[in-house]
C-alpha cells in the first residue's frame, strides 16, 4: 500500500510540473511574445499572402500577408488578459458575496441564491452575446459580460463551503466571543475558502479563454487590426480548402490554454484536497 500510495503521489507531482511547465509556457506567450515576434502584426506582404509555413515565416502568412506566428503571440495576451481580468473580478465579487451571505444566512442568502437562479435561467455564453451585443464590440464590454455571467459559480461554491465551515467549532468559538461580521469572513472563512475557489478560477480562466475567443470569432470582442485567436479563426475558415492553417494554428492555441489550465485545475485539486491526496 505504502510503494502504491507513493507511486501515485510521483505521477501526481509529474503532472503538477506538467501542468505548471504549459501554463508558464502560455503565460510567457503572452508576456514577452509580442516582443519576441519575428514581425510587427500589422506588417504585410501581399505578394505572399495565403502562403504556408516558410522559413521565413514559421507558421504561414494569412489572407492579407501579415505573419500568422507575429499575430499568434500578441493574440495570446488579449486572450490572457481577458481571463485574468474576468477571473480576478468575477472570483472576488462571487466569493465575497457567497462567502458573506453564507455567513449571514436568513432572507440574505435567500436573496443571492434567488438571483443566482436568475442567472443560472440563461444560458452564459447568450447572455454574454446579448451584453456585448448591446454595449458594442469592445474588449472592456467582453470582460464585463463575462464578468456578469461569471460571479455566479464563485458565489454558489463560497457560500456553499461556508455553510459547511460555520457550524465547525473554530466559527462557533468566534461568533460566541462577539467576533464582528466582516473580521469573521475576513478572519476565520475566507482563508479555508480561498484553495476552492483558487481551483476554481484556474478552470474559470480556461473557460473566459475560450469565451472571449466565442465572441471574438462572432465579431463582438477586439476590433482589427488587433489580432485575437478567435477572430483569427473566424477570418480564416473561408480558407480551410486553400490555407488551413489559418484556422488551426489559432484553434489548436486555444485547445493547449484551455487544456493546460484544466490539467492544472486537476493538479491543484489533487494538491489541495486532503481527501484526494490520502487517496
Amino acid at each position: 500500500m505504502t510503494a502504491a500510495l507513493t507511486a501515485r503521489r510521483g505521477i501526481l507531482a509529474r503532472r503538477g510540473a506538467a501542468a505548471g511547465a504549459m501554463v508558464a509556457l502560455l503565460l510567457a506567450a503572452a508576456l514577452v511574445g509580442p516582443w519576441l515576434a519575428p514581425f510587427g502584426y500589422e506588417q504585410q506582404d501581399l505578394d505572399r499572402r495565403l502562403e504556408g509555413p516558410t522559413r521565413d515565416h514559421a507558421l504561414g502568412l494569412d489572407e492579407l500577408g501579415r505573419d500568422v506566428l507575429s499575430r499568434l503571440l500578441v493574440g495570446a495576451r488579449v486572450s490572457v488578459a481577458v481571463g485574468l481580468s474576468v477571473v480576478g473580478l468575477a472570483g472576488t465579487i462571487g466569493t465575497l458575496l457567497g462567502a458573506v451571505a453564507g455567513a449571514i444566512g436568513g432572507r440574505a442568502d435567500a436573496l443571492l441564491m434567488r438571483t443566482i437562479d436568475v442567472f443560472l435561467a440563461f444560458p452564459g455564453i447568450l447572455l454574454a452575446i446579448a451584453l456585448v451585443a448591446v454595449l458594442g464590440p469592445a474588449l472592456e464590454h467582453v470582460v464585463l459580460a463575462l464578468v456578469v455571467i461569471g460571479w455566479v459559480g464563485y458565489a454558489r461554491l463560497a457560500r456553499g463551503q461556508v455553510l459547511q465551515l460555520r457550524e465547525q467549532e473554530f466559527v462557533l468559538a468566534a461568533r460566541a466571543a462577539g467576533v464582528p461580521l466582516a473580521r469573521l469572513v475576513r478572519v476565520h472563512l475566507l482563508p479555508n475558502v480561498l484553495p476552492v475557489v483558487i481551483v476554481q478560477a484556474s478552470l474559470g480562466l480556461a473557460g473566459a479563454i475560450l469565451a472571449e475567443a466565442s465572441l471574438s470569432f462572432l465579431g463582438l470582442g477586439i476590433q482589427p487590426p488587433t489580432p485575437s485567436w478567435g477572430a483569427m479563426i473566424n477570418a480564416g475558415r473561408s480558407h480551410l480548402l486553400d490555407a488551413p492553417h489559418l484556422t488551426l494554428v489559432p484553434g489548436l492555441a486555444i485547445v493547449f490554454a484551455v487544456l493546460s489550465l484544466n490539467f492544472l485545475g486537476d493538479a491543484l485539486v489533487d494538491r489541495l484536497d486532503p481527501r484526494r491526496r490520502a487517496r
